[in-house]
């Protein structure tokens, strides 16, 4: 560790300068007493090389066992695996600058890092590789991500969704039980790598892509949500031993602490998905229970990711990151994809159904491509699926009121393609990664602009290009200003009839005390009132 290495440094030089002064001041009188010091000197030496070799191994040995990354803001104190190229290539200095430009990248904390342009680059072998097989380069939050998480770096990654968040921080987690664990990360008595994520949706989906990675090199992963069996769940721990685990709040909670089938204390690389939308949820107070079921301070990699940088998130960062370095890609706040044609239609309530019928005939046509119909309410969305059913549409839909199985099944078969066509509510705003869906349709607008901008962001992932289609309606006309904004930066076309609703923007209220609350900045620090 460098801060011993520089302490045994230290107390060396000051050894060599002692003795040097004794020598200068005192020579020897007989030649007898000569070969007593000449001895001594060889003793001293022999137990200081020794002292030396036991402070490279100590050292080497608790780098390996922790993979422990300095925190100090000292330069000079830095480790060697922040500033090493593990396989930088051809990447220059001008490169990345064009790279980050040409992205919207900017990186903070550390700025050391060279981006991995291509997979090759990369320190994963090429089984780990094979995970992103249909992929030709990385995403510029993978290029950007992957050289600090695999320097041993805590890191808060910012990015739009659809992004390849998933890929940026799963290839490393793997990566580091080969590197570290070895074999032993086939079969864990405790699992080693924590995923929390705010909706089962996303933890199932973030599982299977662990899944699929860690496949060739025998390491497992298990997912524990809500609303499946939870009895099941706990015999797949038992059973796979695994070395990962992904988990939302709720259920990871009662698993460790009600049915203590689950031990998290050997946990060394954690992270946090959605955080915003984990803290907009209420699971502030889970988070910090779960952080603290895991190991601390130094023994422990960090992981953050969200798609907007508030101060909700911010502080929660500056309580559980050590020294992080953070990757934004665009603005701090949500954005959507680029790729994705924003199309608003203002039109009568009474009148979507006739004009969902309409779109539908030029959107899916040929009934074979990729439709994704959100709605707001539960029973909302079983009067379009049998509306559309009527019309022999092969579609089916997705609401809290069904369970876990059906869910499950309807998301399988969409993703498929055997039913092209799935009518949702916010359930599937996030979690759902499925790259060929052509056209998003807002039949009803959601109740916030945050998840507006989820939904569209559910076309035009992978590289690909999308259409979002919505319905504004009288009843929406609260999220107007918000919505022309979000048009505007986006350069879409805002339709003139939209500003008769208003362009005014409402404070966000606070999930507790509504509007009552007191927007303060948690980073500013208190001001010391002196009175003479």
């Amino acid at each position: 560790m460098p801060d011993i290495a520089i302490a045994h440094a230290k107390k060396k030089d000051r050894s060599d300068s002692k003795s040097a002064s004794s020598k200068s001041e005192k020579k020897p009188k007989d030649e007898q007493k000569h070969k007593s010091e000449k001895s001594k000197d060889k003793k001293d030496k022999k137990r200081s090389a020794s002292n030396d070799l036991d402070s490279t191994k100590d050292e080497n040995k608790s780098s390996v066992k922790k993979r422990k990354s300095d925190s100090s803001s000292d330069a000079n104190v830095q480790p060697a695996p922040a500033k090493r190229a593990v396989s930088t290539g051809s990447v220059t200095l001008a490169a990345a600058k064009a790279f980050y430009e040409a992205n919207n990248i900017s990186v903070s904390g550390d700025d050391s890092f060279m981006p991995f342009l291509e997979f090759s680059q990369a320190p994963f072998g090429s089984e780990l590789l094979r995970a992103c097989a249909k992929f030709s380069k990385p995403t510029p939050i993978q290029s950007s991500c992957w050289p600090v998480i695999t320097a041993s770096r805590d890191v808060i990654g910012i990015a739009e969704t659809g992004s390849g968040k998933t890929y940026a921080f799963a290839l490393p987690a793997i990566h580091w039980l080969q590197q570290t664990h070895g074999d032993r990360a086939k079969k864990c008595k405790k699992p080693l790598v924590l995923i929390v994520s705010p909706t089962r949706e996303l933890a199932i989906q973030t599982h299977e892509q662990c899944l699929e990675a860690g496949k060739a090199l025998g390491i497992t992963s298990v997912c524990l949500y809500g609303g499946s069996s939870k009895s099941q769940q706990n015999a797949e721990l038992r059973q796979s031993r695994p070395a990962i685990v992904v988990a939302t709040p709720g259920r990871l909670i009662d698993v460790v602490e009600n049915d203590q089938s689950l031990d998290l204390s050997d946990v060394s690389f954690l992270v946090l998905d959605e955080a915003d939308r984990m803290l907009d949820q209420g699971f502030e107070n889970d988070i910090r229970k779960i952080i603290g079921m895991i190991r601390q301070g130094d023994d422990r990699q960090t992981v953050m990711f969200s798609a907007t940088w508030p101060k909700s998130v911010r502080a929660l960062a500056d309580t559980f990151l050590r020294n992080p370095v953070r990757v934004s890609i665009g603005s701090d706040e949500l954005a959507i994809n680029g790729r994705v044609q924003q199309v608003v239609e203002v039109v009568d309530r009474f009148q979507k159904d006739k004009r969902l019928k309409d779109l539908l005939q030029q959107y899916h046509k040929s009934r074979k491509n990729r439709v994704l119909v959100f709605v707001l309410y539960k029973k909302e969305a079983s009067r379009v699926e049998e509306m559309l059913k009527r019309t022999g549409y092969n579609c089916v839909a997705i609401h809290g009121d069904k369970q876990q199985s059906q869910r499950l099944d309807a998301i399988d078969a969409f993703r498929s393609g055997r039913i092209p066509l799935l009518i949702a509510t916010d359930v599937a705003a996030r979690g759902l990664d499925v790259p060929d869906v052509e056209y998003v349709i807002n039949y009803t607008f959601p109740l916030t602009i945050d998840e507006y901008t989820h939904r569209c962001g559910r076309t035009a992932r992978a590289g690909k290009s999308g259409i979002a289609h919505t319905f504004f309606s009288e009843e929406d006309k609260s999220h107007s200003g918000e919505l022309i904004n979000v048009l505007k930066a986006a350069n879409m076309p805002v339709p003139d009839n939209l500003f008769k609703f208003g362009t005014t923007v409402k404070k966000k209220q606070h999930g507790s005390y509504g509007a009552f609350f007191k927007d303060v900045d948690p980073n500013v620090k208190a001001t010391k009132i002196v009175f003479d």
